[in-house]
Order: C-alpha cells, then sequence, then structure tokens
C-alpha cells in the first residue's frame, strides 16, 4: 500500500487565513436555503477574484481570505467577500446568515453538497452525520516547524473555553433552547472523526498516527481528520476550529485575534524556552463541556493542580497579558473587542435573550441576519 507522507509545508511568519461559514436563509420563513452552489456561481461570474468555497450543506457558502499578516488585513479581506456575496444574495432574494447552529430547521430537509466525501460521511454516520448543521469559525495561523505543532496545540487546548466562550452562538435546538450555550460544539464531536485532538508530543508521534488512520481506511472514507485543532499541513499552519460561527464582523475580529495572539504567544515561548502549558486530557474535556454549557458564566480548570477561575476573570488577565504582542501583530484594537464581549455578553445571549422575550425563534433568526447586514452585534 502507497502511504502518503505527511509533510510539513512550513511558514516563515506566523500568517493568517480565516475561513468564515455563512448560510443562506429565507426572508419570510427564515429557515435555511439550499442555494449556496447557485450563489457562489453568481458572484464568481461578477467577481472573479473573490474565494468562496461550497460547504458540506447546500445551504453553506465558506468566505476564505487569502494569506495575510493581520487580522484588520484579514477583516477586510472578508469584508470584500461578504460584499459580493451580499449582492448576490439580493439579487436571489435571500438574506445571509451566520451562527453555531440553527433553532428550528428540520436537518431532513437540508441536502449535503455534491461531493464524494461528504456522501461518504453521510452514507457512514447516518443519522449523527445527517444533524450536522453546524457552522464554524477556522483560523489558520503559520508555524514555521513542524516539530512546533504539537507543543502548541496542546498549550491551546488549555484555551478551549476561552475561545469558545466569546464565539458560542447556538443555543437553539430543533425549537428547544438546550440550556448550552454552543449545540454546536456538542454535535459535532459525534463524527467519528472530530472532536478533541489527542495530545501528541512531536511530529513524529502525529505522522505514525496519520499513516495508521491511511491504512485502516478512516482518511479515505472521511478526507480529513476534523479534530477541533489540528496541523494543516499542506498550507504549514495550525487550523484552530474550536469557535461558533460568528454573526457579524466585529465580534469575528476579536475570535481572530485572540487566535493569533495565543498561537503566536506559544510560539514565543518556544523561542524563549520556556515550557509550554497543558492540561490532563479530562481537565481539557470537561473545560470543553463546560464551555459549551455555560459560555461566558463557566468555571474553568486552569491548572494541572485543578485550580479554577471564572472565565471572564480568565479573559480580562490574558487581554492584559497579550496587549504588547496584539500591538506588535497589529491586531491590538481587534483584542480589545474581546471587552466588549465580555461586558455585552456573547450571541448565544442576544440569541438566548430575544427567544425568553418573544418565544419565537424565527425573530432570532431574524435579528441575528440583521447583524450580520450591520457587521455588528445588535
Amino acid at each position: 500500500m502507497n502511504i502518503p507522507e505527511e509533510n510539513f509545508a512550513r511558514s516563515p511568519e506566523p500568517t493568517l487565513g480565516v475561513e468564515w461559514e455563512v448560510a443562506l436563509v429565507d426572508p419570510v420563513t427564515w429557515d435555511l436555503v439550499p442555494r449556496g452552489a447557485e450563489l457562489i456561481d453568481v458572484v464568481r461570474a461578477s467577481h472573479p477574484s473573490v474565494h468562496l468555497e461550497k460547504e458540506f450543506l447546500q445551504n453553506t457558502v465558506e468566505l476564505v481570505t487569502g494569506v495575510c499578516r493581520t487580522v484588520p488585513e484579514a477583516m477586510g479581506d472578508l469584508q470584500t467577500s461578504l460584499s459580493a456575496v451580499r449582492e448576490a444574495a439580493n439579487s436571489m432574494d435571500v438574506r445571509l446568515w451566520a451562527s453555531g447552529g440553527h433553532p428550528f430547521t428540520d436537518f431532513r430537509k437540508n441536502p449535503v453538497s455534491a461531493k464524494e466525501s461528504y456522501s461518504e460521511i453521510i452514507n457512514r454516520t447516518q443519522y449523527w452525520g445527517q444533524q450536522m448543521l453546524l457552522w464554524g469559525t477556522h483560523v489558520h495561523v503559520g508555524i514555521s516547524h513542524e516539530e512546533r505543532v504539537w507543543p502548541i496545540i496542546n498549550a491551546l487546548m488549555t484555551k478551549y473555553p476561552h475561545l469558545l466562550a466569546i464565539s458560542a452562538c447556538s443555543p437553539g435546538w430543533e425549537g428547544l433552547d438546550t440550556g448550552y450555550a454552543s449545540n454546536r460544539t456538542m454535535l459535532y464531536q459525534q463524527l467519528p472523526t472530530a472532536g478533541m485532538p489527542y495530545q501528541f508530543e512531536n511530529w513524529e508521534q502525529w505522522k505514525s498516527y496519520m499513516r495508521d488512520q491511511a491504512i485502516s481506511g478512516v482518511i479515505n472514507h472521511t478526507g480529513s481528520m476534523h479534530f477541533d485543532v489540528r496541523p494543516a499541513s499542506k498550507w504549514g499552519t495550525v487550523e484552530v476550529r474550536i469557535s461558533d460561527a460568528a454573526s457579524n464582523l466585529r465580534e469575528l475580529s476579536a475570535i481572530v485575534a485572540l487566535t493569533h495572539c495565543l498561537v503566536v504567544h506559544y510560539d514565543r515561548m518556544i523561542d524563549a524556552g520556556e515550557q509550554l502549558p497543558t492540561l490532563q486530557p479530562w481537565h481539557v474535556a470537561e473545560n470543553k463541556w463546560r464551555g459549551a454549557r455555560y459560555g461566558m458564566d463557566a468555571l474553568v480548570i486552569t491548572s494541572r493542580e485543578t485550580d479554577e477561575r471564572w472565565i471572564k476573570d480568565e479573559l480580562a488577565d490574558l487581554l492584559v497579558e497579550l496587549a504588547p504582542l496584539s500591538e506588535e501583530l497589529g491586531c491590538a484594537r481587534e483584542l480589545q473587542l474581546v471587552q466588549e464581549i465580555i461586558d455585552s455578553g456573547a450571541g448565544y445571549e442576544r440569541q438566548r435573550r430575544l427567544y425568553e422575550e418573544t418565544g419565537s425563534w424565527q425573530k432570532v433568526v431574524k435579528a441575528t441576519a440583521e447583524e450580520m447586514e450591520q457587521l455588528l452585534p445588535l
């Protein structure tokens, strides 16, 4: 059997790339509309430089930046793409909407895109795979050498609930308030290749693991491993997939800035010969659950000795610690927007509050679509 080698491309600088999953909804019913491929064709005809990708579901388009150096550059790229996508959506009489999960749609009425690996996932996972009406924010950060990748990923997993809490915006599912800040997080880990990465110690262990997955047929069937944080060897990046899809560019910029700063912070710790933080896998799993369940009100485990702190206090301290680095990386303004989320609440809190006031998930989806229009939380 010819098994391809897992070779990491290496990025000499901590460059940045962002993938933002956006869905199409009907402006009357506020249910999802399976017209993503049509919209992509419309945009390509009028704006051929805009980079869009088809996604797992036919109701979704993915906005993809080029290789950027700073968060403002990435946000400018996405704003250009968003303008083109909105123009196309208006011509098709559909609205743009982004969130971690749609609160009332029927998964049986949302077809998967025509792609062999997507069909194979559904064929293998059946009921569990059919429920993947989920949207995320994926942030790539360039890493200079493969031996840095797993120490950085393991350190990032200590900040899992931090990245999840500020982005969480999927409290509703099948007409119910699930009680979770990010129901997406709980649903997505049902896929057999999804969830928390194993805490590999070095690149050789990762290569051995990927070889096993290739020999056993896992990768052939699923295309790749869908971990919450994973190496993207082709691009020479670490890809952070923890966050729900932001409903607006303002909050998205805060999520991307915190992610960029954390990755570079841990990379610099390696340069300084410092020990990167880790938590036991059971603590990481518990923190993931607490972040998904309680969001901005989570009490999280912060050390191997099982110390605990409130996530808002943790985030406030992170903003101070990372402030000098954010100046250097050109994202000081965007990083400080995390404080706005601490003060005003995350997306799931706005959605839940409106649902409690109105009893209507349709009004929640409409309000969330308006955040996309206004580029900021409302």
